[in-house]
Formats: structure tokens, sequence, C-alpha cells
């Protein structure tokens, strides 16, 4: 008689419950930082990068923390500037943000029209890649983004060599395929899951990246302002730091040793996280609980009132969390944040939705108050990129299921430049921290047939 599944894993997991859990002491006692983490909330520091530096805070000379408005730098430049920049000279930005972020030096005019001309050469994907997508079954995004990367290595004639110049042309793919492959997964999942007819869009050689994701995903129902939106969404998430989680995975599984597609794909699905770049369904999620629970949005007591509610626990997830509120670095403010207001005024105006933009804005400010009200929190806290990004998919007509592939769209350029680091200049040495052994005692080994 055979025992049913279900009892057998049952019987596992409630035989858990008499391992050892660990509580605060125990991490204090054995000196254990967790989550890479110091006493005062920043990062253990672990490794050194050229590619992106994040400022939100400076220290005096005796190691004490002061509040800092927020700065990203790529390769030394300050994202704010490279923005700003693409902005005002009416041109798009990403592709010279992956110039950027590659080679470590910006493009002149030559370099980067031949960088994006090999992009858009890049970007139709092999007929068989399409194929699998396509008749892939799954409800997620991300994770066939994870299974589609996988699979790119199996049509790589070359995929295990990590010189310099392969590693440089695997990249420039992965930039160049992630659009494409996003695309059609959501076409693909709307026509299983919907039973809409399967749209399957080529790139189009004159169109920047995205451009032409917008094109692949929905066709050509976009305005230029809603391009530049998403070019700037793009600008802003492609790097954050060594240290974020994603890109930290990436940097772990390739000092193994291991090929690209396998570090990307962990990547991946460390950015599919709640905690990660997930979050930004968490605030789009819990904005749409606000604005059906609030009756006059212009009321800061009931705004702030309903935002109480949720830091107590007593509504919405039920967490205590304010989600989009709050950074690991940043504390005056998040510059990718800052960035991403400047322009969703506008597009919000363009698509006739100025109260949801006012709405969101009183939030923020009112949020930041409630959660260190309620928090005790002695450092600031401020919005960051989340907190806006949701709101501004929904601008751009971007379904949800696709919020945080177009986060991966963005961070591959990073998680590639982190990679390449790692494998050319990290010392060739694999990453391997300790965990301290909390269960001291030592047991005597029973025989099978001895065992009650």
């Amino acid at each position: 008689m055979s025992i049913k599944k279900e009892f057998v894993i049952y019987k596992l997991a409630d035989e858990m419950k008499h391992a050892i859990h660990f509580d605060a002491d125990h991490f204090t006692r054995l000196g254990v930082k967790r989550g890479l983490r110091n006493s005062d909330g920043t990062g253990v520091l672990v490794g050194l990068t050229n590619i992106g530096d994040v400022h939100g805070y400076s220290r005096d000379q005796n190691g004490g923390i002061h509040p800092a408005e927020g700065r990203l730098f790529y390769r030394g430049y300050d994202v704010a500037d490279i923005a700003r920049a693409a902005r005002n000279e009416h041109r798009f930005g990403f592709e010279e943000v992956a110039v950027l972020l590659l080679s470590g030096s910006l493009p002149d005019k030559d370099d980067l029209r031949e960088f994006s001309m090999l992009v858009r050469d890049n970007m139709p994907l092999d007929p068989r890649i399409s194929l699998h997508i396509i008749e892939l079954e799954g409800h997620d995004i991300m994770n066939i983004l994870a299974r589609s990367v996988l699979e790119l290595y199996t049509f790589d004639s070359n995929p295990d060599d990590t010189s310099r110049e392969n590693l440089m042309r695997q990249s420039v793919e992965l930039v160049s395929k992630f659009p494409t492959i996003i695309a059609y997964a959501y076409n693909m999942l709307r026509h299983h899951r919907l039973g809409r007819s399967l749209s399957i869009r080529h790139p189009q050689p004159r169109l920047s990246i995205a451009e032409n994701f917008l094109y692949m995903l929905k066709g050509r129902d976009f305005t230029p302002l809603e391009a530049q939106m998403l070019d700037l969404l793009l600008i802003v998430q492609a790097e954050h730091g060594g240290g974020n989680n994603s890109t930290f995975t990436v940097r772990v599984t390739s000092s193994a040793g291991t090929d690209t597609y396998s570090a990307i794909a962990a990547g991946i699905g460390s950015l599919k996280g709640p905690l990660h770049g997930g979050a930004n369904l968490q605030v789009n999620r819990m904005i749409h609980f606000l604005m059906d629970e609030i009756k006059d949005w212009e009321d800061e007591n009931e705004i702030q009132d309903a935002l109480r509610d949720i830091v107590l626990g007593r509504t919405f997830d039920k967490r205590g969390l304010i989600y989009g509120i709050g950074h690991a670095v940043y504390t005056l403010s998040d510059p990718r944040c800052e960035l991403l207001k400047e322009l969703a005024s506008s597009l919000a105006k363009e698509k006739g939705r100025e109260r949801e933009y006012a709405f969101m804005l009183r939030l923020e400010r009112i949020a930041k108050r409630v959660v260190m009200e309620l928090k005790g929190r002695t450092k600031p806290v401020c919005a960051n990129v989340d907190f806006y990004s949701g709101f501004i998919y929904e601008l751009l007509g971007i379904p949800v299921e696709v919020f945080t592939p177009i986060f991966a769209m963005a961070r591959i350029v990073g998680w590639c430049a982190h990679r390449n680091e790692e494998l050319c200049y990290g010392g060739k040495r694999i990453i391997r921290p300790a965990y301290a052994g909390a269960d001291e005692t030592r047991k005597v080994y029973v025989p099978l047939l001895n065992r009650m």
C-alpha cells in the first residue's frame, strides 16, 4: 500500500518544528550581521566596484551617519545629468547608459549609433526560441524569462567562454533580446489566459529599445512622451551598485565560474521577490486599495488615518508596511524617484489623470510622516523608485504582469556589467561567506533498526 505524497510532505514539514529556531540573541551573541547589514543599517562591505555608486548619507569623522539627498552614479556620472541631458536633447538615453555601464566610457555619436544598430540587429529571436516561448505554459513572465534565458545557452556556440570579448558579446545579445522575450511572453500569456489573438510583432530597425518594446507589446498605440517615459524608467533602473540583492546574486554565482545564462537566470529569480523588484506590484495593489478606501482624496486627515491603519497592521495585507516608502541606503530622497516624478507630471497631464497624480504626491508626503511617527524612526525615510513606477506603468498602458519584467529589462545591463567585472577584475575568488552553527549539541547516531 502506497503512502500518499501529501502525508509524507506534511510529516516532514511538521518535523521542522523540532529544529532549533533562532532569536535575536542568537545572532547578536555570535556576531552575525543579519542580511549582511551593520548595526547602523548600512551594508557590510564585501567588495569593490567601478560600475555604480549609491549615496544616501554622509559619515562624520567618528563614523556617525548623517542624512543626505540621494545621488546615484553610473561610472562616476550622476544619473540625473544623464537622464536630463537625453530629455533636453530630445533623444533616448538607455542605449547610451548601456554603453557606459558595459564599457566604462561615454560613447561619441558614431559609437552610440553603431551600438544602437548592433542592439537592433540582435533583437530578433531564433525562430526556435520564439516557438518555445509561445508554447510555454505559465502565469509568471519572470519565470518564463528565466527559462528562456537558460535556453539561450543551447543556442550559443561558445556559451562557457569567459574571455572579455565573449562576455561582452553575450552581454550585448542579452540586452538586445530581453525586450523581445518579455513582449512575446506577455502576448503568449494574454493568448492563453484571455483567449486573445496571439500577436507577434517583430522589432523595427529604426526604433529605440523603449520604442521597440512598446511596439512589440501593443503595436503603434503609444505616444512620443510614453516612449520617453519608458526610456527614463530603463535609465534609472539599469544599475544600483553591487550590493542590491539581484546584482549580488549575479556576482556570487559568477564567482563560482558558471556560465552567463545561469548567472543571469539566478538574478532574475532574485529580482522577482516581493522584497526586491516585485515590490512595485505590492505598491500598485496598496495604492488601488487606498484609492478605494479613501473617499475624499484631498482630505489629508482621512489619508493619514488610512495610512496609520496600514502601519498598525489593521488593513491591506496587515503586515504593517507602507510599500514604496523607505530604502536601505537613501534617506532624504531617492534620486530615481525624483526623476520619475518630474516626467510623470507631464504624462499624467497628457492622459487626463492629474487628479490621481496629485493624490500620489499627497500619499508620499503624508506616508513619510506616518512611518516616522509610528515606527519611531530617527533616520528620515523617503519614497523609493517603486512608489511611482506602478502608477507610471499604468499611465503607459502596461499590464501588471510586465511591471517586474521591465525592471529586469533595465537591470540586465547592470547585471552583465557586474558579472564581467567580477570575472575579469574580481580577484578570481569564489564568494564564500560563513554561517555559524547554532546547534552546539552533538548527537549519537542511532542505527535505523534501533529507532522507534
